[in-house]
């Protein structure tokens, strides 16, 4: 079998022939390096490209809201023990809506520390900070009050963690 003078290589593979080419750079590229987009197949370059467009935070952004997502939470699982004292079983009603109200709350907080800067290690990040927050504070809970309080803690953590992720990824879950 003769090959045209028009067949095209994988620039990637010069040797496995293709008919594929990026949408954006005009490369042509085999079937193992395309990938496939909503606009159609793109080489690894080039979305590479696309994505470092997306990711603007700073160095110095991780360390920020690293830090700001842990203080809050500090604060906010602290008051979750204290109150589970004063409301007792319904304090499981009270943890469900505190996360979920706390952690909106810390993700816009960190959100606005950082600039509103994004990358994707810097929205797990912010959840490893909420956390080590509920972590630490469930330590000093259960070496001084006991381990009843780290059931609300857990109930909180569970809750937190994703909402601080969904709000400092701009993810849109519901509406």
């Amino acid at each position: 079998m003769t090959e045209s003078p028009d067949t095209l290589y994988c620039y990637r593979h010069p040797t496995r022939a293709t008919t594929l080419r990026c949408n954006n750079c005009e490369r042509p590229i085999c079937s193992e390096d395309a990938i496939r987009t909503p606009t159609g197949y793109r080489c690894p370059e080039c979305v590479k490209s696309h994505l470092r467009k997306f990711d603007t935070a700073n160095w110095y952004d991780y360390l920020v809201g690293m830090a700001v997502t842990f203080v809050l939470t500090v604060v906010v699982s602290a008051l979750v023990v204290a109150v589970s004292y004063a409301v007792g079983f319904f304090m499981y009603f009270v943890a469900f809506g505190a996360a979920a109200g706390a952690g909106r709350l810390i993700g816009d907080v960190a959100l606005r520390a950082v600039g509103k800067r994004r990358s994707r290690p810097l929205f797990l990040t912010c959840a490893l900070g909420v956390s080590l927050g509920v972590i630490v504070v469930a330590l000093i809970s259960f070496f001084t009050a006991g381990a009843f309080s780290l059931i609300y803690l857990a109930i909180f953590g569970v809750v937190a963690v994703p909402v601080v992720y969904q709000r400092v990824s701009g993810l849109r879950l519901f509406g």
